[in-house]
């Protein structure tokens, strides 16, 4: 037996989203299976599902909606008529490089004086900072552009107001209540801003800045839109859907000398590019520039126009990202030693260990740390707070990462008296506080998670799209299924269950026989293959002839010139606990028993049924249930009698089918989980 390791979660599904995918499918020209999931994301009205697929540029909206864009482009045009030096000022995260950059390329094209600032982040701190504001007034500064920052200024720009500078603020992020006064604030979160899409990413925000500026969208720079959108997990829905798939398109045949360095120091190839390439090769490349050194790094790559200077900043970058890894690597480490020290501990008392893991450590680089996070999370899946000490004062600068159902922020916020600052969202947040507050804090964390979390909120969940058949995956399917790309935050690439598959074969491969290989056999001739990474040694755990249940994400196998469907597997569970459900030939069985019969007595039917197929009797009273439902058979007394010739019905026309097998789908969601298989 091999158990799951999450709690597999299917989105609901009924007769009418059958009966709307049809439609879809047909009107689309599209396979079923796209059609099903075009329905299971809400976009069952076939336009908005054409526009979804096969959207163009007039699913930009007007970025004078925006408020406060007339004021903006007012004064930025002012300044230029004027010949002030304006400053753009820009995050050192990708998506505050990748909106620096955009605005360094639209200014130099309108021909406008400016530069560009970026702080430091372990020197000046996030956001603008009285020292930067004094320098950029020492510098003749005019005008000061933020991107991707700004919103909470307040106080930083009243400073910058009495040093004679102006600034414009554009930015994503939430809106504190108390917002900066200047001289335009454009953000689509605010509450009384009426733009229509809410999800853009801070380089989104300054593209339609841009496209004010220049009287149309500038789609010639897409490509760097695209890198910050999907850098800061933005939804990659409406807008931010056309933009990025635009982008991928642009980085496939760029022209920007940086991407085209970029690929080749990182050893990836620009005309394969998907937005997996851009999140996890990319993006880490260009955050390690703020990470570690000075992410104007990053904008000096994105901006310059000279082979030998974009492929000397590659090259840094690439090696700035494996020292980044080494340091990350090396954190973890440490860290993961504190956690066991700790659960050592906790056994050796007599107490349960703490529900929220808290480590500090001297020297840790606090760059890096939210990665750490996001690491020991993944792997032991509880909140989870690492923390840089600052040996000298002994503050201590952290971040944490977050579950379901546990709230970072409403966590933070009961902890108010214990912390100099905090800030963040339900599932990520940062904080500082002095070392000898550390007992604390963990105590307080973990009695809260201990008040919050249910026994199921400490087992991960996976979300599945649908139910799917071995025979649903072709080719052609799985090929159209690329439609739906890009994948990412709000479109993710769509995990399917295979429920019961029997399987024909396994096999170990790769070196030392790391890697698992099954073969599922399928109605007909139908075989997949499915891989699941790492995990060889399940393969003695399995055997020919077992139904295996499984969940991933279906791809195109190219070796050798032959291209088969696989499935690339997240989880997977083998066992008898699992709630079963007849599949449509089981169905068939029984009904074709009972015409061979024509008449049966109703006392002990269902018992003798079990006898013959193996179903208990309880699913042999509601096939029977079903069959009566859809006119098949009937009741004469103490018998049921066969319909000669009934009406062709499908199993899904029947309410009782649709319920029973929902309720199945829903109970089959294995609590104990093996180990990671993603």
């Amino acid at each position: 037996m091999i158990e799951a390791r999450t709690r597999w979660t299917l989105a609901p599904w009924s007769k009418d989203s059958e009966q709307l995918a049809m439609q879809l499918s047909g009107a689309l020209a599209v396979p079923p299976l796209v059609a099903k999931l075009l329905v299971q994301r809400g976009l069952g009205n076939a336009a908005e599902a054409e526009a979804f697929l096969r959207g163009g540029e007039e699913q930009l909206h007007d970025p004078y909606l925006l408020k406060d864009m007339a004021s903006a482009v007012a004064r930025i045009q002012q300044a230029a008529a004027n010949g002030e030096k304006m400053r753009i000022y820009g995050d050192y995260d990708a998506d505050g490089v990748s909106s620096t950059s955009l605005l360094v390329h639209v200014f130099r094209e309108l021909g406008y004086h400016f530069d560009y600032y970026i702080p430091h982040r372990s020197l000046e701190g996030y956001g603008l900072n009285r020292k930067a504001l004094e320098l950029a007034a020492a510098d003749g500064v005019g005008l000061i552009v933020t991107v991707d920052t700004g919103i909470s200024a307040y106080e930083e720009i009243e400073f910058a107001k009495e040093l004679g500078l102006d600034v414009v603020v554009t930015d994503h992020h939430e809106p504190p209540e108390l917002l900066p006064k200047a001289c335009a604030v454009v953000n689509p979160k605010q509450e009384d801003c009426p733009y229509p899409y809410k999800g853009l990413a801070g380089v989104g925000v300054a593209f339609k800045l841009a496209h004010a500026l220049m009287g149309r969208p500038p789609m010639e720079w897409s490509d760097i839109v695209c890198l910050g959108t999907i850098a800061d997990i933005m939804p990659l829905t409406g807008e931010n859907r056309f933009i990025v798939r635009s982008g991928l398109a642009r980085l496939r045949n760029t022209s920007n000398i940086g991407f085209r360095a970029l690929a080749e120091a990182s050893g990836f190839e620009l005309d394969q590019v998907t937005s997996m390439t851009v999140g996890f090769s990319m993006a880490p490349r260009i955050n390690a520039a703020g990470r570690l050194d000075h992410a104007k790094r990053a904008v000096e790559l994105l901006t310059t126009d000279q082979y030998d200077d974009a492929i000397l900043a590659a090259s840094s970058l690439d090696v700035l990202n494996k020292e980044r890894q080494r340091i990350v690597d090396g954190i973890v480490k440490e860290a993961a030693q504190q956690w066991a020290d700790k659960v050592e501990t906790a056994r050796a008392q007599g107490v349960s260990e703490p529900s929220v893991i808290v480590l500090a450590g001297e020297g840790w680089n606090v760059g890096v740390i939210g990665i750490v996070a996001s690491k020991l999370l993944d792997r032991h899946y509880k909140p989870v707070v690492i923390l840089g000490i600052d040996a000298e004062s002994g503050m201590c600068k952290g971040s944490a990462r977050s579950i379901d159902g546990y709230d970072l922020h409403a966590a933070l916020t009961e902890c108010d008296e214990l912390l100099d600052h905090y800030g963040g969202h339900q599932a990520a947040a940062g904080m500082s506080l002095h070392r000898h507050r550390l007992p604390e804090f963990e105590a307080k964390l973990s009695s809260l998670a201990d008040q919050w979390l249910t026994e199921q909120d400490w087992i991960p969940k996976t979300a599945v799209d649908l139910v799917c058949g071995v025979h649903d995956a072709s080719i052609e399917t799985i090929t159209q299924l690329s439609q739906l790309e890009p994948f990412g935050a709000g479109n993710p690439s769509p995990r399917l269950l295979f429920q019961e598959a029997e399987l024909a074969d396994r096999r170990t491969m790769g070196k030392e026989s790391k890697h698992l290989k099954l073969t599922l056999r399928g109605q007909g001739r139908s075989v997949l293959e499915a891989v699941a990474f790492g995990k060889g040694e399940l393969a003695d755990l399995l055997h020919a002839g077992s139904a295996v249940s499984l969940i991933g994400e279906l791809s195109v196998n190219e070796w050798n010139g032959q291209r088969k469907p696989q499935l690339l597997i997240h989880d997977l569970h083998v066992g008898d606990e699992a709630a079963k459900f007849p599949a449509r030939e089981h169905f068939g069985q029984v009904y074709q028993k009972l015409r061979e019969w024509k008449r049966a007595p109703i006392a002990g039917l269902a018992a003798t049924l079990e006898e013959l197929f193996g179903w208990p009797e309880a699913t042999n009273s509601m096939m029977l249930d079903v069959f009566r439902e859809l006119g098949f058979i009937e009741l004469d007394g103490s018998h049921i009698v066969i319909v000669p010739a009934p009406q062709k019905r499908d199993l899904s026309a029947s309410e009782l089918y649709c319920s029973e097998k929902r309720q199945a789908d829903q109970r089959f969601a294995p609590h104990v989980y093996y180990s990671d298989l993603a």
